[in-house]
């Protein structure tokens, strides 16, 4: 776990990010079984992706549910914030999105997201992250985010 807030006391953190495109919810326990399919039929895309070499190689559902505890807690604490991507009209489960603390004293906050390997993640990557640094900046209270591994 984290040990800080990120965010201000003050800051009203966003319970939902809806765009033409992508609904985005804190991800919860509840979030279970539609996560760990969408990371199972992704390993390839996530190995490596989020700074964890072998993440999610080996990950079963009870791993897995520890994650997403240890996320919704983390979200309730203000340490960092996990987001659920579903597409907006079909409500289909995409993947995710995670702000984090940056170990990087130049950076507030650093931002990972990722789409299942079956929808198409290139494309939809693409247009969640243009989506994401606007939201970042225009809605949260960091100054300087980065998005590791997205250039």
């Amino acid at each position: 776990m984290y040990n800080r807030k990120i965010v201000p006391v003050n800051f009203e953190v966003p319970e939902k990010y809806e765009t033409d495109m992508f609904l985005l919810t804190p991800l919860n326990v509840n979030d279970l079984i539609q996560d760990y399919e969408a990371v199972m039929v992704s390993v390839t895309h996530l190995k490596g992706l989020m700074d964890q070499s072998d993440w999610p190689e080996g990950l079963t559902i009870e791993d897995n549910l520890i994650d997403l505890g240890w996320h919704q807690r983390e979200f309730s604490l203000g340490h960092s914030f996990a987001y659920a991507v579903r597409e907006r009209e079909k409500k289909t489960y995409l993947g995710c999105c995670y702000i984090y603390p940056s170990d990087n004293s130049k950076f507030d906050a650093q931002v990972h997201y990722w789409i299942r390997e079956d929808k198409e993640p290139d494309i939809h990557e693409t247009i969640l992250g243009d989506l994401l640094r606007d939201w970042i900046r225009t809605t949260w209270p960091f100054k300087n985010v980065e998005f590791p591994g997205r250039g």
